[in-house]
């Protein structure tokens, strides 16, 4: 084994870990009919809905691909970007490091539909930036709409956080605006980034955006089902959450999810609404993304296998 497979095993292994203790954390203070109570307990109306939440949340990302695609000057068409993103989604959320994890399947996609390593780095990198622009763009309305809980969170007064709110909104402003003014790369030092056009660029914070309201309505149905919650603070609840997601990496955000949802909202985070979220969010659509997976393996390799009988008829011929 490799070095840098070595250092990549210890990093799982340590998020594995930590995100059990998270969870034994949480989890101890309930019983196991606890559990099965709180799950039962939410109606299956709301269950429904944030399922209808969530599939819309995961088409969302699939427009993400294809806004990537599109700033490549390439071309192909939206169901198989929808499957190829789905699949990579489904999985890599519930694996851990997504950037690299979706981005291995979405090159076993992408390579066989003629596009290149470099056009798949350049896609992951686009959707990383529309992930930040979105979760920045709906992070700053939720420090402006909702201060109080973002406050006691990060132990800043009301007036604090309305600012880095402000501050937040400034960065998607100022994206566009050099996607707009410069329309070419961009240079910082050493380093040159390659804008896409004005228009691509608001897609991005729009489409971003979309995106992360539909999770956090998702995160809302279920957590409604157990006190009257405000939208916005399911808003605030899950855009700190996901940003610690994104800085630890674990796998599924397994324990820092219910750790930060339950910290935002103590009254309505029962453990079964969290249960419940992680289910028509991570659960579902993993089990979903993995039977599309081997489906769509099976059916490229009889495909191929179709091809290549083809081609040895066609030279017997010519022979």
């Amino acid at each position: 084994m490799s070095l840098k497979s070595m250092i990549w095993n210890g990093l799982l292994v340590a998020a594995l870990c930590f995100a059990v203790f998270l969870l034994y954390r949480i989890f101890e203070q309930y019983s196991l009919d606890q559990i099965v109570q709180s799950v039962r307990s939410i109606p299956l109306s709301s269950f429904c809905t944030a399922l209808l939440f969530a599939a819309a949340s995961y088409l969302c990302l699939g427009c993400f691909d294809l806004l990537a695609i599109r700033s490549l000057g390439k071309s192909l068409p939206y169901p198989k970007i929808a499957l190829a993103s789905f699949i990579s989604l489904s999985l890599g959320h519930n694996i851990g490091f997504a950037g690299l994890s979706s981005g291995a399947f979405r090159y076993r996609f992408y390579s066989r539909w003629g596009l290149t390593t470099e056009d798949v780095a350049k896609i992951i990198l686009f959707c990383g930036v529309t992930v930040g622009l979105g979760l920045i763009t709906l992070g700053g309305l939720a420090l402006i709409v909702n201060p109080g809980d973002s406050g006691r969170l990060l132990r800043l007064d009301t007036a604090n956080v309305r600012i880095f709110g402000v501050l937040a909104l400034i960065v998607p402003v100022v994206y566009a605006a050099l996607a707009f003014f410069i329309r070419g790369k961009l240079r910082l030092w050493r380093w040159s980034f390659q804008l896409p056009r004005f228009s691509i660029a608001v897609a991005q914070v729009a489409i971003g955006t979309i995106n992360f309201i539909l999770v956090s309505a998702c995160l809302h149905q279920m957590l409604s089902a157990f006190g009257d919650v405000a939208f916005f603070r399911s808003v605030t609840a899950y855009v700190l959450a996901n940003s610690a997601i994104l800085a630890t990496h674990v796998p599924g955000g397994l324990g820092v999810l219910e750790a930060t949802v339950s910290y935002a909202v103590p009254q309505e985070a029962s453990i079964g609404a969290l249960i419940a979220f992680r289910c028509a969010y991570f659960f579902i659509p993993l089990a979903l993304g993995t039977t599309l997976l081997l489906i769509s393996e099976i059916v490229f390799r009889r495909s191929r296998g179709t091809d290549e009988e083809a081609d040895e008829r066609a030279e017997a011929q010519s022979a």
